[in-house]
């Protein structure tokens, strides 16, 4: 795990990745100004940014938006740092290892953003570090304010970068639960389809839970049938005949939510995390969806992002999980001097993350 360098950080540009966002290939490493104090209290030196599908959308220009005023935003969402200074008692040291949060609450603010639930904006005036009108942290030192900076252990390392992603699946997994409590339920199978981070982190935690885990992904060879194995999880390549009582779906594919619907348990809970891309013009049998709810007292719910109590939920998650296992996952490691190679999708590729440290 990289180090804190000693000495004073006084510097008045440094690297980051940036993008214009809409311009498809407009990615490259710039030299930008030191972030003001006023973008956080707390000064971060930055030792490690994950990659996800959400970046690779942003450089094919299908979304995003810059900080207004700007033309260029600063990419990465998924990130890890030291903290180089921070304000006394805010809770935070020099030398901590640290994750900020991607969303923040609009400026109004909505009813739920002003109770801290800013992962379910009404209006739709948040801001997302890396993707909507704010600096991501793909930056040589970011800043972040208190309320919305995560200290993680020491012990989880440059794993604790997964920490984004697990926070999703930390609010799914609540979300889950609150929802189950409509009536009896004893779960006792789930299924997760795809097998990438936000599918493996998903399974993790179902394991923690006690559940008969079970993962569909079309891999047959490289890391991620191993995984899951590893994990106490059984993998398939197709949708498992086995009517789970939840499902947690990550591929965004109509075919496999389908799939998710109609063959899991009847009062069975079906939750959404992916984004099918390019297959938004697909479609399925809406009446037939309708009957399997209706008549089975299925639910089906979507989900994206996370709040405080999220990332908290996940820490702990992480903290409590095999640290091999969770290396096992960053498949990846691309040091700053080669950054345009992070983006690529490989084939293998779990997790990549990009470097500030060696």
């Amino acid at each position: 795990m990289p180090e804190l360098r000693a000495g004073r950080c006084d510097l008045t540009f440094m690297h980051a990745v940036t993008l214009v966002p809409g311009k498809r290939g407009s990615q490259r490493l710039d030299d930008v100004a030191e972030p003001p104090e006023a973008r956080g209290s707390i000064l971060v030196r930055a030792l490690a940014v994950g990659i996800c599908g959400t970046d690779r959308e942003l450089i094919d220009g299908l979304y995003g938006e810059a900080v207004p005023g700007r033309e260029r935003l600063v990419l990465g969402h998924e990130s890890l740092g030291r903290v180089i200074s921070a304000p006394p008692h805010s809770g935070f040291m020099i030398g901590d290892l640290v994750v900020g949060i991607v969303r923040h609450p609009d400026p109004v603010p909505c009813p739920n953003c002003a109770l801290g639930e800013w992962d379910m904006c009404r209006n739709g005036r948040y801001t997302e570090r890396g993707i909507k009108q704010a600096d991501g942290f793909s930056s040589e030192r970011w800043r972040s304010d208190p309320g919305f900076t995560v200290k993680v252990s020491p012990v989880l390392g440059l794993a604790a970068v997964l920490l984004e992603p697990a926070s999703v699946l930390a609010k799914a997994w609540e979300h889950v639960e609150r929802i189950g409590r409509r009536a009896r339920w004893a779960p006792q199978r789930v299924v997760i389809t795809g097998a990438g981070p936000v599918g493996l982190m998903a399974a993790l935690m179902g394991v923690q839970r006690g559940l008969d885990v079970h993962i569909m992904d079309r891999n047959e060879s490289g890391p991620k049938p191993a995984l899951v194995r590893e994990l106490g999880a059984t993998y398939h390549r197709e949708f498992p005949a086995i009517e789970p009582d939840i499902v947690i779906e990550c591929t965004g594919s109509p075919a496999i939510i389908v799939q998710a619907v109609s063959g899991s348990a009847p009062g069975s809970i079906v939750c959404l995390t992916g984004l099918g891309g390019g297959q938004l013009d697909a479609s399925f049998d809406v009446a037939k969806l309708n009957q399997s709810m209706v008549l089975e007292n299925r639910v089906v719910f979507g989900t994206v992002n996370a709040n405080l109590r999220h990332y908290h939920a996940a820490a702990d998650a992480l903290s409590h999980a095999n640290r091999a296992w969770l290396d096992r996952l960053i498949t990846r490691r691309v040091g700053l001097k080669d950054w345009d190679e992070a983006y690529e999708k490989r084939e293998g590729d779990v997790k990549t993350v990009l470097l500030f440290e060696d």
